[in-house]
C-alpha cells in the first residue's frame, strides 16, 4: 500500500487517495475466489469444483472484484490511515477510484476528522462557590416534613368543607341534560385547593356540609387537552360524602423516639443541621462545577462535525438502555410509556451531547497543553476496585478495556482538576433565604 494525497478539501474533511499495487491486487482477487468457490455452480460441473479460470470465464473476468476490494479496504486501509497525518471521529466512507489487474487499484477515503481546537485563559476562570447558610428554620422544616410524614387523617362531621381538606364526592358532568364521557366518579377522594380539577371546581366545594347534593357549575378552559371539550359550560350534579382533614402529630422525644434512631428532639435537629450543612457544600461545589464547564464549552468555537454528536447520543442511549434493563424494562416499553419514538428520544439528548462533546474536546486540549502524563502506577490503582469485583488479575481487566480510551478519561479528570485548582475562586455563604426576600 502506498499513500497517494492527501487534500483538506473542508473543515474536518480530508480526502485521502491510497493504491495497491498489483501484486497485492491479485492476492486479494484470489483469497475472494477461495471464499466464493463452494457458493459457485456453473452447468456441468459439480459446485466448488469450478476453477477460478473457468469461473471468472462463465461469470466475468471482475466475478470477483467486489469481494477483492472490500477485503482490500479492510486490509490495507488502517495501514494508510497510520501514514496519514490526523485523526478520525468517523468510519471513512471508500469508493474504489481504478481497478486494473495490471496497475492494482486505486482507492479514495473521505475521511471525517477531529477538529483542532485552541484553548487559551483555561486557567483563571472566575466562579463562585456559594455556600447556602443553613438556618433555625430549614431545620424546622425538616421537623415539619417529619411530622407529615407521620400524620392521620381525621374525619370531620361538625363543620362544612374548608380549603385543605380531604373531601369524598360523587360527581357526574353534563352538557346541558346529556351526560359526558369521564365526567363520573364515585366516592372520589379530592383536597380542596390541589388544583387537581377544572378550576372552580374545588372552590365551590368549600361550605358544603356531608350529605349535601349540589351543582358546580365550570367552563372548561379553552387549551382543554380534550378538544371537543375545550371552552363549553358544563354542569356536575355533585354529593359531599366526607370530610377529612390531616392532624399532625406533637414534636416532642417520645415521637422522634418512635420514628426515627434518635432518643431527642435535639439529636434529631443536630443531625438535620449537619446534613443540610453536608448538602450545602455539596450544592455548592456542584453549581461550582458546572459554571468551570460551562466556561471551557463556551471556548470551543470551531465548527464540529455532526456525527460526534450522533455518536455520543448513542453512547447516551445505550447508557439509559442498561439503566432500565436493570430496573427490568425495555428501551421499548419505556418509549411507549413516555409516548415518544427514538427520534423524539434522541433529539431530547442532543444538547446535553453537544455539551458535553465540546468539553470533552476542550479538556482533551487541556490536558495537551500541560502534557498530562498517566503513570502505569496510577492505571493500576485506578483499577484496584475493577479487579477485586471482576475476580480477574490485573492483566485480564486490561485486556478487556480499551485502555487507550480509559487513559484519555485519566487524563481528561486530570485536565478538569488543574482547571479547578486554577479558577479565581470567590467562597462565601448565602444569606439566607427569609433574610434575601426581606431585602
Amino acid at each position: 500500500m502506498s499513500l497517494k494525497s492527501t487534500t483538506r478539501t473542508e473543515v474536518n474533511t480530508v480526502e485521502m487517495v491510497f493504491e495497491v499495487d498489483a501484486e497485492k491486487f491479485e492476492a486479494a482477487v484470489e483469497r475472494a475466489y477461495q471464499r466464493a468457490r463452494k457458493r459457485i455452480s456453473i452447468p456441468g460441473f459439480r459446485k466448488g469444483k469450478v476453477s477460478r479460470k473457468l469461473a471468472e470465464t462463465y461469470m466475468g473476468q471482475g466475478a470477483f472484484y467486489e469481494d477483492a476490494m472490500n477485503l482490500l479496504i479492510n486490509q490495507e486501509l488502517p495501514a494508510a490511515l497510520q501514514s496519514a497525518d490526523f485523526e478520525l471521529v468517523d468510519t471513512p466512507q471508500v469508493t474504489a477510484e481504478k481497478i486494473s489487474k495490471e496497475e492494482g487499484a486505486t482507492f479514495k477515503a473521505i475521511c471525517i476528522t477531529k477538529p483542532v481546537v485552541e484553548i487559551t485563559d483555561y486557567k483563571g476562570i472566575k466562579a463562585s462557590k456559594t455556600v447556602k447558610e443553613v438556618t433555625d428554620a430549614d431545620v424546622d422544616a425538616q421537623v415539619d416534613m417529619l411530622r407529615q410524614r407521620n400524620a392521620r387523617l381525621v374525619s370531620v362531621d361538625d363543620r362544612a368543607a374548608q380549603l385543605g381538606d380531604e373531601v369524598n364526592i360523587d360527581f357526574e358532568g353534563f352538557f346541558g341534560d346529556e351526560a359526558f364521557e369521564g365526567g363520573k366518579g364515585d366516592s372520589f377522594p379530592l383536597r380542596l385547593g390541589s388544583g387537581q380539577f377544572i378550576p372552580g371546581f374545588e372552590d365551590q366545594i368549600v361550605g358544603k356540609k356531608i350529605g349535601d347534593e349540589f351543582d358546580v357549575n365550570v367552563t372548561f378552559p379553552e387549551n382543554y387537552q380534550m378538544a371537543d371539550y375545550a371552552g363549553k359550560d358544563a354542569v356536575f350534579k355533585c354529593k359531599l360524602n366526607g370530610i377529612t382533614v390531616e392532624e399532625l402529630p406533637e414534636v416532642d422525644d417520645e415521637f422522634i423516639q418512635d420514628t426515627t434512631e434518635f432518643n431527642t428532639l435535639e439529636e434529631f435537629k443536630k443531625d438535620a443541621r449537619e446534613t443540610l450543612e453536608k448538602n450545602a457544600v455539596r450544592d455548592a461545589d456542584v453549581a461550582f462545577d458546572n459554571a468551570i464547564m460551562e466556561a471551557l464549552i463556551a471556548k470551543v468555537d470551531v465548527p464540529i462535525p455532526n456525527c460526534m454528536y450522533e455518536h455520543r447520543i448513542d453512547d447516551l442511549v445505550r447508557s439509559f438502555e442498561n439503566m432500565l434493563s436493570q430496573q427490568g424494562m425495555s428501551l421499548d416499553l419505556y418509549l411507549q410509556y413516555t409516548g415518544m419514538d427514538m427520534t423524539d428520544f434522541r433529539e431530547q439528548n442532543y444538547d446535553r451531547a453537544v455539551h458535553e462533546v465540546k468539553l470533552r474536546l476542550a479538556l482533551e486540549k487541556i490536558a495537551e497543553l500541560e502534557n498530562i502524563q498517566i503513570s502505569e502506577d496510577e492505571i493500576n490503582e485506578s483499577l484496584k476496585g475493577l479487579v477485586e469485583s471482576s475476580h480477574l488479575p490485573l492483566a485480564e481487566v486490561k485486556r478487556r478495556l480499551p485502555m487507550e480510551d480509559y487513559i484519555t478519561d485519566m487524563r481528561v479528570t486530570k485536565a478538569l482538576e488543574i482547571v479547578k485548582e486554577n479558577a479565581d475562586t470567590t467562597e462565601d455563604a448565602a444569606a439566607p433565604a427569609a433574610e434575601e426576600s426581606a431585602e
